[in-house]
């Protein structure tokens, strides 16, 4: 592979059906003959591993791969890019649908190719995405560079809330009246009791359970968090991880590590809480 120059445009590309990745990087060599395509991952967790390796300036990432979707491809990047190195990456989704691939749009996140690609529609990403590496400067760590990665990270966050529901089923609603008891088992499995959702201080995603942690108690649920969160009072528990949401009346501090990353110090619980960078933006000083 031939090293791009510094002022070379750069790409990955993760989609595990070959020949839609084919047509993807064909069309991208027609409508973008600069941009390098630094490599074509077929799993999230290849896309992870090598985008982390290559440091590309643009991810265009299908919404739906085994092991680790783009979603959360995207929030494992955001949390693990060295912005000291590259700034964090142009994120543009790949999608089949329609329907929520329009309302990425409308969340003004840089853009979505949508599947069969075409070649109209791919060349007004192309522009987009040229008008937002022109505009990207340098990484480093000055505050010139930490407003530039804040921006990038809040239109991040703009298209991973409107990506959410791309599997092609409709994307979870908030409900009326939140929850106020949990049906949840204790780490044995033989017993399931109602917990009152006033005891909760957080969940937490481990494997095929949502773990459900009080100041005494661990229970465990098999409702993944992505259809729990629509059933909390967003007021009352935030999302600060794509793993983990906390009660925020329950948040005693924040501490910062050497290599800048959050932590939360909950009321009532011993263990540090993770804040990804993608929610470090709930923690600024006022």
């Amino acid at each position: 592979m031939n090293l791009p120059t510094p002022t070379t445009p750069t790409a990955l590309i993760a989609e595990d059906e070959p020949l839609l990745a084919q047509a993807l990087r064909a069309e991208l060599a027609a409508a973008w003959p600069e941009l390098q395509v630094l490599a074509v991952a077929g799993d999230g967790r290849s896309a992870v591993r090598e985008a982390l390796r290559l440091l590309p300036q643009v991810l265009f990432f299908d919404i739906r791969m085994p092991g680790l979707d783009g979603l959360g491809a995207a929030a494992e990047l955001a949390d693990s890019w060295p912005a000291d190195r590259a700034p964090l990456p142009q994120l543009v989704f790949v999608t089949a649908y329609d329907e929520y691939a329009a309302r990425a749009f409308d969340a003004q996140a840089i853009d979505y190719v949508l599947k069969p690609v075409q070649a109209a529609r791919l060349h007004r990403t192309v522009q987009r995405l040229q008008q937002a590496l022109h505009a990207q400067r340098p990484a480093a760590p000055t505050p010139a560079g930490e407003e530039m990665l804040e921006q990038t990270l809040a239109q991040w966050r703009r298209l991973l809330s409107a990506a959410a529901g791309q599997d092609g089923t409709a994307p979870p609603q908030p409900v009326a009246a939140p929850l106020r008891m949990i049906a949840a088992s204790d780490t044995g499995g033989a017993t399931v009791r109602m917990v009152p959702i006033d005891e909760v201080l957080y969940f937490e995603a481990a494997d095929k359970y949502v773990r459900v942690l009080t100041a005494t108690q661990e229970y465990l649920i098999r409702t993944p968090l992505k259809q729990l969160l629509p059933q909390l009072d967003a007021q009352t528990f935030w999302q600060v991880h794509r793993a983990v949401v906390v009660r925020s009346s329950a948040i005693e501090a924040v501490h910062r590590d050497e290599a800048g990353k959050l932590h939360l110090d909950l009321r009532g619980r011993a263990e540090k809480i993770p804040v990804s960078r993608l929610y470090a933006h709930l923690f600024r000083a006022m």
